[in-house]
């Protein structure tokens, strides 16, 4: 073999250091990003990986009391099981599957296996704006900062919440939306199916099935004029939008509680209106907070973009912003889905006004490494079970709430049901709300805590025992009333609880 042959072999031989183009397009940018954007979330976002908060959502330990009663009896909750005031009420569990996730975490790993599932599901929900952000913009630089912007909007629901598994199936329907706008028609009918899934994971499907609606009505005529490029749909394209809405609806019907759990959000819009007046989360966006900063920079980089390079909108992109941005500013909450709605379009702009051509040129070796690096970070920054089983500890009052007797009525503070639950202990209310409100609990709850009528209340439903928080005008009433007497006192600062007994009658001499 002559010396150019030679040569020209080794030039086309693997050697150690040449990568397969396997690996290559593993670990392209498009792996780099995602790793940030996942360091990103173990860093920063304060209710997974502060030890003190993270389990700080008293709804947590309701679902996984309810997901503990369905693994064993085999079937979804119908009867309110918890408390001593509305016991024995038809109830039903709305967001029933998505608790499945957090018990297995919790059945496998202890609290440990909580923070997992919170960590992965807000993890995908993050990693889901960015790949259709990039998708629609065909930029991963222009796609990577939108998602970062929005990880501050998103993290007002951050922690282990059920919602998060709900916000993944309104990203599968944007992107199913968005195919169809490609001209890709066949993803259309996922979404039936979709919504099946959906309802049996919160009651925000029926956002997801107004926003199908809405985009079948703005496609209904043609709308060209100034910055709008609307053309309508075909009738073929229409009959099978329409079709699809139909089946979608239809599938509603697929779930454990029939009717009844089509209509709950409905219900909440309009007979829990209590719930909505007194629960921070449905409060108007903080323009102060870091979400409403962050929804005040989204939406004026999304203004100057256009301005800078302007380009032709369809009107139900405008309904879709309009919409997610008002749902936004009224309730707080939704910043989270705004973001979902929102981002890819805030993507394009950027990418079109920004940004210059993406460039695909990247060290897969580098990122692999990275990607590694980043696991490491996350297994060593996210809280031990002992770490998080101390900062439960100075959450809630164990103590107290294990004095507590099945045959005894505890009045207790809203923050501690749900961990009542959890404890199988008899409560007065806790944290569902809706059954409270319904019964007219809830009502009675605050009216007690303001100490209207507390006593006469008190005595209507009998209760015997009080855990409630220290150094509130109700914990100064049964501390000075002759009837009660203090149990016990735990924790401390704003977790400083008390327990009271009724003395039956018998004064209690208060200057002992």
């Amino acid at each position: 073999m002559d010396r150019e042959t030679f040569a020209a072999n080794a030039s086309h031989a693997e050697t150690p250091w040449q990568i397969s183009p396997l690996f290559h397009r593993l670990f392209g940018r498009h792996m780099l990003n995602a790793a940030l954007l996942v360091c990103l979330v173990a860093a920063f976002v304060g209710p997974i990986n502060a030890k003190t908060e993270l389990l700080n959502d008293p709804d947590i330990w309701w679902h996984l009391a309810d997901a503990r009663v369905m693994f064993s009896t085999h079937h979804a909750i119908q009867i309110e099981p918890y408390s001593f005031t509305v016991r024995g009420q038809r109830w039903i569990d709305p967001e029933w599957l998505s608790e499945v996730p957090y018990w297995i975490g919790y059945s496998s790993l202890g609290l440990v296996g909580i923070n997992l599932a919170a960590f992965i599901a807000f993890s995908a929900n993050l990693l889901f704006v960015y790949f259709r952000s990039a998708s629609k913009s065909r930029h991963n630089g222009a796609a990577f900062w939108t998602a970062v912007l929005g990880f501050f909007l998103m993290a007002v629901n951050a922690g282990p919440r059920t919602i998060q598994f709900a916000y993944l199936a309104m990203s599968a329907e944007m992107l199913i939306l968005d195919a169809a706008e490609n001209g890709k028609w066949r993803p259309l009918w996922l979404l039936p199916p979709l919504f099946c899934l959906w309802i049996n994971l919160h009651g925000s499907w029926v956002i997801g099935l107004g926003l199908l609606a809405l985009y079948i009505l703005c496609g209904l005529v043609p709308f060209n004029a100034g910055v709008f490029a609307q053309d309508a749909f075909s009738r073929t394209d229409r009959n099978r939008l329409i079709l699809v809405f139909m089946a979608s609806v239809a599938a509603l019907f697929a779930n454990p509680y029939g009717w009844r759990l089509v209509w709950n959000p409905f219900d909440m819009m309009l007979n829990q209106k209590l719930i909505v007046a007194i629960t921070q989360e449905w409060h108007p966006l903080n323009l102060g907070a870091s979400a409403g900063m962050a929804a005040a920079v989204f939406i004026g980089l999304m203004i100057v973009a256009n301005c800078v390079r302007g380009r032709k909108w369809k009107i139900y992109e405008l309904a879709f912003i309009l919409f997610a941005w008002y749902v936004a500013f009224e309730h707080q909450r939704f910043a989270f889905m705004a973001c979902i709605i929102t981002a890819p379009w805030l993507a394009v702009d950027l990418a079109r006004s920004f940004f210059p051509p993406s460039s695909e040129k990247t060290i897969p070796a580098f990122n692999a490494l990275f990607v590694v690096g980043v696991a490491c970070f996350v297994v060593f920054i996210l809280p031990s079970q002992t770490a998080l089983q101390s900062g439960l500890s100075q959450r809630y009052p164990f103590h107290s709430i294990a004095l507590i007797q099945p045959s005894w009525r505890t009045f207790n503070d809203h923050s501690l049901g749900g961990w009542m639950d959890f404890n199988s202990k008899p409560t007065f209310i806790d944290s569902r709300n809706d059954t409270f409100e319904h019964h007219g609990v809830l009502q009675d709850y605050l009216a007690i805590q303001n100490l209207q009528d507390s006593s006469k209340l008190m005595d209507r439903y009998a209760v015997d025992h009080a855990l409630i928080q220290a150094n509130t005008p109700l914990s100064f009433a049964l501390e000075h009333s002759p009837s009660w007497r203090v149990e016990m006192q735990e924790g401390t600062g704003d977790n400083q609880y008390v327990l009271f007994a009724k003395t039956d009658g018998q004064p209690v001499d208060k200057a002992r």
